[in-house]
């Protein structure tokens, strides 16, 4: 079931989810906690030596000063040219009139799919997968704010996607960000649930919000069918940068020491030995291929692909616009 938040009352964010005392640290996450990240994510945008992500995928152009608009390329000059548009650098080294090009300055709104389904409530070390998910979606859509774009976004629940369209608010971000504690906060141990359409459906809902020019980023486990996942973003990224952000927790990646465990999902018990070799190989390996597919799928889309992990201690250095 999805909702378009438009449709919703515009109440105030800021009385709907919670205390943040009421929330069990790196289990659940609350408003006040995703509001309170506004200053430091802002810090690490403007911060001189902020590790910023994307550099290499050409998010804007150069802005040209005075003209409001963006460079474009070079090519030989053609009769009706501006002739104060010759690039005289290229014009002397070729020994033959260049012209650059330019094109208006257009902004490029962030779209945030946040991940708050079942498969996302697990966690052994800072944090679970859901938290980090919402700290990530609150980081980014403070940072694209203090930008100057407009931020908007899907949160994805075990049932519904809420569709919040872009705008240039610390209101609108408020709105969006109280709907991803609301999800984070309804999340609890259930057995048997299938939440893999409602990450699918909320895909498609994205696919059909943007036309091209937007900045998409996809913050989840990517668990499920790879083969749907590629579908599904392959359309999202012909006409916009896409941004994959793989949250990992270390149990993803191997299992814990050898000894007798029991595992759940809140249906069935299984006892199970994790210190068999071939098994413990075998889990390790299947993860691992599954994150080369994702990065080859992002390599050959041209996207940004990055895995961040529960353990992170915190990712203020970070800066994502």
């Amino acid at each position: 079931m999805s909702k378009h938040a438009q449709h919703q009352p515009a109440n105030d964010p800021s009385t709907a989810s919670g205390k943040a005392a009421d929330v069990i640290p790196g289990a659940y996450i609350s408003l006040p906690q995703l509001l309170a990240l506004r200053h430091k994510s802002v810090r690490a945008y403007q911060g001189q030596s902020a590790k910023v992500m994307g550099s290499q995928s050409g998010i804007k152009l150069s802005k040209i000063k005075g003209r409001g608009i963006d460079f474009a390329e070079v090519r030989a000059y053609q009769p009706g040219d501006d002739v104060r548009a010759i690039d005289w650098r290229v014009t002397a080294r070729k020994n033959k009139p260049h012209t650059k090009l330019f094109r208006e300055e257009r902004e490029r709104p962030a779209l945030l799919f946040v991940d708050q389904s079942q498969h996302m409530f697990f966690g052994s070390k800072q944090r679970l997968k859901s938290v980090a998910a919402a700290e990530l979606a609150g980081r980014i859509a403070w940072q694209t704010l203090a930008a100057g774009d407009r931020v908007g976004g899907i949160v994805i629940s075990n049932d519904e996607q809420t569709l919040y369209r872009p705008f240039r608010t610390s209101r609108a971000i408020g709105r969006l960000l109280n709907q991803v504690a609301v999800a984070n906060q309804a999340l609890k141990r259930s057995p048997g649930l299938d939440t893999q359409s409602s990450k699918f459906t909320g895909l498609e809902q994205l696919r059909r919000l943007t036309q091209s020019n937007y900045k998409i980023f996809i913050i989840s486990d990517f668990s499920g069918d790879l083969t749907s996942w590629s579908e599904q973003i392959k359309k999202l990224a012909r006409n916009n940068q896409v941004v994959a952000l793989h949250i990992q927790d270390p149990l993803d990646k191997e299992l814990p020491p050898a000894d007798h465990y029991v595992i759940t999902d809140g249906n069935q018990r299984l006892q199970f030995y994790s210190g068999k070799e071939n098994l413990r190989a075998k889990y390790s390996a299947d993860f691992a291929e599954r994150c080369q597919v994702l990065k080859d799928l992002c390599r050959h889309e041209s996207m940004t692909y990055l895995a961040l992990s529960t353990e992170d201690p915190n990712w203020d250095h970070l800066s994502w616009v």
